[in-house]
């Protein structure tokens, strides 16, 4: 078992840099470093605290046996989602994306549909245009976007999308953090 590729991983998903780590550990950012290209060997009990800090535990870390992480998903995996009123459905391609750092979504709008309108977030957002036509509104900006076009976009304005088509417009929307 490589010890310092599983805490440098760890730490990595946690967001924090190896200074940072350090400091919650009241450890030198060079120990951190040693301890993640396996040149040292923490102490059980320094390992423990790094693995505290880090949200894990010590059945966590050593338990090999975690299941392995799904790669591929089909038809079967996907759930979706249909609003009436607004004239859309979504498809959710992944079934863990709410807990992703990427959310990625099929956007169908019928005639006259329009997605939910969402406040200024740290989101980014991504679309590729499959079907029909699509208007992007970004706080007072409007933008249109047709078949084959991508749109890419930080969500630090109101926006929402409308199908700018007569009839149905399908798209891929990937978009970051919790904007669906």
């Amino acid at each position: 078992m490589q010890i310092g590729a599983k805490i440098k991983a760890l730490r990595l998903k946690k967001g924090l840099t190896q200074e940072e780590l350090g400091e919650r550990t009241d450890l030198t950012k060079g120990y951190i470093s040693q301890l993640e290209r396996d040149l040292n060997s923490p102490s059980i009990e320094t390992l423990f605290h790094i693995l505290e800090v880090l949200g894990s535990t010590p059945k966590e870390f050593f338990d090999d046996t975690s299941e392995e992480q799904q790669i591929v998903y089909t038809k079967e995996d996907q759930t979706s989602f249909t609003d009436h009123e607004k004239n859309y459905s979504i498809e959710w391609l992944i079934p863990t994306s709410n807990e992703k750092e990427m959310e990625p979504v099929i956007l169908t709008l019928q005639k006259d549909g329009e997605f939910k309108q969402f406040e200024p977030s740290l989101s980014e957002t991504f679309i590729y245009v499959l079907k029909g036509r699509i208007r992007v509104v970004i706080g007072n900006q409007e933008y249109i976007a047709g078949e084959g076009h991508s749109v890419y976009y930080e969500a630090s304005s109101n926006h929402q999308i409308f199908n700018a088509h007569s009839g149905l417009t399908k798209m891929l929307l990937v978009a970051t953090e919790s904007y669906l």
